[in-house]
């Protein structure tokens, strides 16, 4: 069987291996505990009033969701509130009370960004293993919506789904020296976006680099966007999002030399392939076109 016959039809039956509903109402992930190993597609419906998104943690060996609450959540807690007093210093002193083990975390992608009442559909390769499927984004007060429940633990089993990926109708590239990389102009309708990571670096704000899709209009600024971008900043990856942008999904942080797919509908208007770096518009991390 060849890879296109292989592929997952989102149209089929929900029980179908590798296929992976995923829903938001509020904080909180509905979806099986439980996940084969391979590639698996996430379609993830956001039906909450926030922008999320879904990045799925590989823990080392013997962690879990425990050691998540009790050794992760609260430096990370401590620092965002020293970042929202304006105290960079001390909140880095804090961030700098995470486990040794935290650095031990893969990360093997997810769907990018996406805006309340949307949906994104992300293709990823799972390892089997112990993970933690997360969404950092913050609430208006500044708090994690880890705080607040949004993460979850999920075994993925040495049972593989046997699918093999989408066939990509867009190819990008991304990288810490060369920045985001279109190889061709994007064309209208449905397109499977596939995402490479030429190489993956650790950022000012302790992360990676991802790409999301982002649709804008008129009453957009492009500044605002790279700033709400940075969760360092007080009012970064903040609610309420920058006005005049949806956010459409894409591909979260995979290590060097992986690649996922993404998909969506491009209808006319202006879009933007942004990484949730700081500074992304001095990183290369933003390409912008135009579908007509």
């Amino acid at each position: 069987m060849d890879r296109k016959e292989k592929s997952i039809d989102l149209s089929r039956s929900v029980t179908q291996p590798g296929l992976v509903h995923v829903k938001s109402i509020g904080m909180d992930f509905i979806v099986k505990d439980t996940l084969n190993s391979g590639w698996n597609t996430f379609k993830y419906t956001n039906e909450s009033t926030e922008v999320h998104f879904i990045l799925m943690d590989l823990y080392p060996e013997g962690k879990n969701a425990r050691n998540t609450k009790n050794e992760v959540l609260p430096p990370f807690e401590e620092g965002m509130k020293l970042i929202m007093n304006n105290d960079m210093e001390s909140a880095v002193t804090a961030f700098g009370k995470l486990p040794a083990w935290f650095q031990e975390i893969k990360y093997m992608g997810g769907t990018g960004l996406i805006s309340p009442n949307k949906t994104a559909i992300s293709t990823i390769y799972l390892e089997p293993g112990l993970y933690i499927m997360e969404c950092y984004v913050k609430m208006a007060d500044g708090t994690w919506h880890t705080s607040h429940g949004m993460y979850k633990e999920i075994i993925v089993t040495g049972t593989n789904t046997d699918l093999a990926p989408p066939i990509e109708t867009v190819v990008i590239e991304i990288s810490s020296k060369a920045g985001i990389l279109v190889a061709d102009n994007i064309p209208k309708g449905k397109q499977v976006f596939k995402v490479t990571f030429r190489d993956q670096s650790t950022h000012e704000h302790f992360l990676g680099h991802d790409v999301n899709l982002v649709k804008y209009d008129s009453t957009a600024s492009l500044d605002s966007l790279v700033h709400w971008m940075n969760w360092m900043n007080p009012r970064g990856l903040r609610t309420p999002a920058p006005k005049g942008f949806t956010f459409l999904g894409g591909m979260n942080n995979l290590p060097a030399g992986g690649y996922g797919f993404f998909e969506t509908e491009l209808t006319p208007g202006n879009y933007i392939l942004i990484s949730e770096v700081p500074h992304a518009n001095e990183k290369n991390m933003m390409y912008k076109f135009t579908i007509k």
